[in-house]
């Protein structure tokens, strides 16, 4: 879209500063002919006259409002969704053809909608409830489809599964989605009600009753892997060598006899070795 498109000086809920005031100055702009439309859209397609494209935006910011009342349902506040709305009805002006043969509320209604969607999927909850291309479909015909509150029955999840296109599991898993709500991890819905649920936090099992002493433990391990570095540098490569592949190698230690054989001296001699370096390590940590 034109910078200049995106930011031409169109009304918007928030600047009139009353919703009311706003869909009333809307809905006060003419409608457009045919004749006028066609000929504005095509100034603006071979000329970018960005005048061209205002006036066939503004002449359908009414429609926008009306599409967006459509979506009062999920809890969304409407000026909100009609500048959502608005973006999507600038990117269709910009792509509309006026040679194809349809008017363009026809064609912008798609663009209109398509970014309501994904403002609502976006801030319907916290945790988003449609990710995937036929789980956003359900979300929003799923709700159009239940003809009755509560849920639904085998019958009602086949014939919606049958008309979206979809399998029943998916169906099954987008109702409990829609029917869930989003609790605070470490609070209850309503902190000011003494009768509320525990929060999810109240459910997590401690690991430390004293959670000093889990720092305590945690700083002295810290350390002693420190001191544990330190005292492998003061060795000479054989000796650190030998440590290592004797007592911190877990998955495949070796014996006296088999380093004795690779470095092609006694095991008694290797064990010597052994003592002297765990000796020399064990000072550092009594220091």
């Amino acid at each position: 879209m034109p910078q200049a498109l995106a930011t031409a000086n169109f009304p918007i809920p928030s600047a009139i500063g009353s919703l009311d005031a706003y869909i009333s100055a809307v809905h006060a702009i003419p409608v457009l002919s045919v004749e006028d439309e066609q000929a504005l859209a095509r100034r603006y397609r071979d000329d970018d006259d960005l005048g061209a494209a205002r006036e066939l935006v503004m002449s359908h910011l009414r429609f926008v409002v009306h599409v967006a009342r459509g979506y009062n349902g999920y809890g969304l506040p409407l000026g909100d969704l009609i500048q959502e709305g608005n973006i999507g009805l600038m990117k269709a002006v910009k792509r509309f053809d006026p040679d194809v043969g349809v008017r363009l509320v026809s064609f912008a209604v798609h663009w209109i909608r398509a970014e309501m969607h994904e403002f609502i999927l976006r801030n319907w909850r916290i945790v988003k409830v449609a990710t995937t291309k036929a789980q956003r479909k359900l979300f929003f015909n799923l709700r159009k489809s239940k003809t009755r509150l509560g849920w639904l029955n085998a019958e009602e999840v086949k014939a919606v599964a049958a008309d979206l296109n979809v399998s029943e599991r998916e169906v099954m898993e987008m109702e409990s989605r829609l029917s869930g709500r989003d609790i605070g991890f470490d609070m209850s819905a309503d902190e000011d009600d003494g009768h509320a649920p525990p929060a999810p936090a109240a459910y997590l099992v401690a690991q430390e009753d004293d959670p000093s002493m889990a720092y305590e433990r945690a700083d002295s391990e810290a350390d002693q892997m420190q001191l544990l570095r330190e005292g492998l540098r003061s060795l000479d490569q054989r000796s650190r060598d030998i440590i290592k592949r004797r007592w911190l190698d877990a998955d495949n230690k070796v014996t006296l006899q088999e380093l004795a054989d690779e470095y092609g001296v006694s095991a008694e001699r290797i064990r010597q070795v052994e003592a002297n370096a765990l000796k020399k390590m064990k000072a550092l940590f009594a220091a």
